[in-house]
């Protein structure tokens, strides 16, 4: 007769160096300031919809400000400028949902290069919303972008002040770093 298990039909206890760690509770810091990437990640939506709804904005203001040459643009070049605006602007805005949901998920298993990622994300939203309030570039601040280039900064920045609190980063510390 065959016996797997020496001694008996039980498997030998696993000794405490392979037990997991237990995972200490999420604090309250870091469940807020996911749910607020949440919320980015919808109100970036939002300004993606918002923006092709008054795409026509977009229009006008290419066609009165924007140059080539120090001359005005042709009704070709409007719209070939129009075009890749509205590609630029809905691949970089999935792109950006897809961090925001990205972020907050590895924030919330407790991530720390999840939490300096998303500052490092903030820190180029940052610069982002200077350069679009000062002018610089050509089509800064056409339509309601500039409201909602606001309003994801603002997002962002309380994700960031939840991250970095007392709590949130014992919790970053305590995790295991794999």
């Amino acid at each position: 007769m065959y016996q797997p298990y020496p001694g008996g039909d039980q498997p030998p206890a696993q000794s405490a160096q392979f037990e997991a760690p237990v995972r200490p509770p999420i604090p309250q810091s870091v469940t807020r300031a996911v749910q607020v990437m949440y919320l980015g990640a919808v109100a970036s939506l939002i300004g993606i919809i918002i923006e092709l709804l008054t795409r026509h904005s977009l229009r006008t203001f290419i066609a009165n400000h924007a140059t080539r040459n120090g001359s005005r643009l042709t009704a070709a070049q409007v719209a070939d400028t129009y075009h890749a605006e509205l590609v630029v602007l809905v691949v970089v805005g999935l792109i950006g949902i897809g961090l925001w949901i990205w972020m907050a998920r590895m924030n919330k298993a407790g991530k720390n290069w999840a939490r300096i990622t998303s500052t490092v994300f903030f820190a180029i939203e940052t610069i982002s919303a200077l350069t679009a309030v000062s002018g610089v570039g050509q089509l800064a601040g056409a339509g309601a972008g500039r409201f909602y280039g606001l309003l994801v900064w603002l997002i962002g920045l309380g994700a960031i002040i939840l991250l970095w609190q007392r709590q949130s980063s014992a919790y970053f510390q305590g995790r295991p770093r794999y």
